[in-house]
């Protein structure tokens, strides 16, 4: 089981635009999942997950758009996972969404998720600063990015941290649809800190 941050970015590395707006994907004859033709590869992804997280920006797309995810989906709620939405707000429930409304660290809700995804994967829906705070506390695994022929100039960013020399592993590279290009990559852990001291014999790591 992999905590797994899939989704779809700009050429110039933003998930949405300033206010939220996934309408750039969409002009690109792209599913709000990613999808696009017969070779895209979400069916086998979803398939294999078995618990969703995604912030407030990206819950609340979902619910003021309805239409547009039906349209692009087939149905308001395109999930039956259960979904872990981060959130210091108040929000609407969406009818027939399994919904744990949750704030604060995510290594306690992590664990959940996963005792609720069995062997299934995780999946960081977005954006991208939850997906950051998954990374800071040791809990993603993987990126999957299907890269949009489109440029937005300003918006939300894609993965808001520096991650530089080996932190990042190119395991796959693949063309899905005439507009999209998708880069897998493994997220490797940190090297240990020389100048840290070890634990003394006996305490917890």
């Amino acid at each position: 089981m992999k905590t797994i941050y899939y989704t779809a970015s700009s050429l110039d590395g933003f998930l949405a635009t300033e206010d939220d707006s996934l309408a750039w994907l969409f002009a690109l004859g792209t599913s709000l999942d990613g999808e696009q033709g017969s070779d895209s590869g979400y069916a086998t992804f979803i398939a294999g997950v078995g618990a969703l997280a995604m912030g407030s920006a990206t819950y609340e797309w979902l619910l003021h758009n309805p239409e547009q995810v039906a349209a692009a989906t087939g149905t308001p709620w395109p999930y039956t996972q259960p979904t872990w939405v981060f959130t210091t707000r108040s929000l609407p429930r969406i009818d027939g969404a399994d919904l744990r409304f949750v704030r604060g660290d995510v290594r306690p809700v992590h664990r959940e998720m996963r005792r609720a995804a069995g062997a299934g994967n995780v999946w960081i829906v977005g954006g991208g600063e939850l997906a950051g705070q998954f990374h800071d506390a040791g809990l993603l695994d993987e990126m999957v990015v299907q890269i949009g022929s489109a440029t937005l100039g300003r918006g939300k960013p894609l993965f808001p941290r520096r991650l530089v020399g080996p932190s990042l592993r190119l395991l796959g590279l693949r063309r899905p649809g005439a507009e999209l290009v998708e880069l897998h990559y493994a997220l490797k852990p940190d090297p240990p800190d020389p100048s840290a001291s070890p634990h003394p014999r006996g305490d917890a790591p």
